[in-house]
């Protein structure tokens, strides 16, 4: 049987969808293969949320394009974000590209390869079948992995493109959920993160028209064998108290809550196109505060018409707030989005500077918060171990995979990724700790 090679790009998200191909790949007896040079056939799946998620997207399929030349693939076919809005323009730019697959098209996964076969140049982009019961490929550690809870988005925040891809929000089945997870916790995953463009809203589009994602962490922890859980990506405005209490008493969810923000300032988040005021979003704030839940966001600099008092607005509540986790990047003017024909779009080297600021303060605020849990205890998911410093590391409930640092576990020997050990933090930098094994 051939032999499949797969780049999966981006998100969490487009993980899961690559996962979910692979899957469908071997369960018909393809061979999945690392080395793109073995490959008979060659995926790419691509991100096209902003333009530097574009370019590597376009840099991964030529690379992947000179494996037709140099290696045994005979077939490269591009899926994704990137392939959903750009179908046309990659098919005749890319003369390489043997078909296109979008974001909801993977149901016709065979479809397309028998079609290539027939020298033919497949391109589906249609809106098919939004999730997938199938059988996956873990491309995470087999003890972690991710679960997507809803596909699209109805925010419709001025910058964003995700609505123009994977259209209006669809949760998918409670059941199916609970049921993978199920299936995942007997394959030996013992760690779940539930993600989606917007976790906070999952079930709002079914009958009863309220959000679910509480009821879903309860029934997700319950499930034998799990022993941690955590969310991804909420959204302000549909972060109910409801849903901090459960964050709160469910043992095995993470005191740990992904709100990315974007800004404070009132008159930019209504051009944005963001519900919720600045005051419901200190509100939420505090609300986490009172439950000992950690909060990690994600700001926007240099959104069109951001003037210098917005930007030290936006400075002067991250001083205040003390975020336990913040990323930001510069405004990127994608194609359709209202933002991209706003007045006063601002320079990049204005964006930069202002990134840069804003990352040197909350260098400084981690630092100050790493420090403060020094002497402190906590159970650490082990994840691996580096040759080059000699030392294993892994991560607590309040460090998500691929987001936030790691604990490097200091004079620890003889232990195995997905192991969990009681650890005592005795140093901290601004991203990571180190601690020693107790016990």
């Amino acid at each position: 049987m051939r032999k499949i090679g797969l780049v999966s790009l981006g998100c969490a998200k487009n993980r899961v969808d690559s996962e979910n191909m692979l899957g469908m790949l071997r369960e018909k007896g393809y061979e999945i293969v690392s080395d793109p040079a073995e490959a008979d056939i060659l995926f790419v799946n691509t991100c096209g949320f902003i333009e530097p998620a574009k370019e590597e997207s376009i840099d991964a399929i030529f690379e992947m394009a000179q494996y037709k030349k140099s290696g045994r693939a005979k077939k490269l076919y591009v899926t994704g974000c990137l392939a959903q809005r750009y179908p046309e323009a990659l098919m005749s730019e890319i003369p390489e590209i043997d078909g296109i697959l979008g974001v909801a098209e993977y149901s016709r996964l065979f479809e397309l390869l028998e079609a290539g076969d027939r020298g033919m140049k497949p391109c589906y982009t249609a809106n098919g079948a939004r999730f997938l019961n199938t059988p996956r490929v873990l491309t995470t550690p087999g003890y972690s992995a991710y679960v997507k809870i809803s596909d699209g988005c109805d925010n419709r925040c001025t910058y964003c493109a995700i609505p123009l891809i994977r259209g209006g929000y669809s949760s998918r089945p409670f059941d199916d959920i609970v049921d993978e997870c199920r299936k995942l916790a007997d394959d030996g995953v013992t760690e779940i993160t539930l993600i989606a463009q917007d976790t906070s809203r999952y079930g709002c589009d079914f009958g009863d028209r309220h959000y679910m994602l509480p009821e879903l962490l309860e029934a997700v922890s319950a499930i034998e064998g799990m022993h941690w859980v955590r969310v991804l990506y909420c959204y302000p405005d549909s972060t109910e108290d409801r849903l901090l209490d459960a964050i709160q008493k469910l043992p095995k969810v993470a005191p740990y809550l992904d709100l990315p923000l974007q800004h404070i300032d009132d008159d930019l988040l209504r051009r944005m196109n963001r519900r919720g005021s600045s005051e419901w979003i200190k509100s939420r704030l505090q609300e986490c505060r009172k439950r000992g839940i950690l909060v990690r966001t994600t700001m926007i600099v240099g959104f069109p018409g951001e003037t210098d008092r917005q930007f030290e607005t936006l400075l002067d509540f991250v001083k205040e707030a003390r975020f336990d986790r913040l990323g930001a990047f510069t405004y990127s003017a994608e194609e359709g989005t209202p933002a991209a024909g706003m007045p006063n779009q601002i320079d990049e080297d204005v964006k930069q500077a202002r990134l840069d600021q804003l990352m040197m303060l909350q260098q400084s605020i981690s630092m100050e918060i790493n420090q403060a849990r020094i002497g402190s205890t906590c159970e650490v998911l082990v994840d691996g171990f580096d040759a080059e410093s000699g030392r294993f590391y892994g991560r607590s409930l309040l460090e998500a995979p691929e987001s936030d640092g790691c604990i490097w576990l200091n004079g620890a020997s003889a232990l195995t990724p997905g192991e969990y050990v009681d650890v005592r933090i005795t140093g901290a930098d601004a991203y990571d700790l180190e601690g020693e094994v107790v016990g």
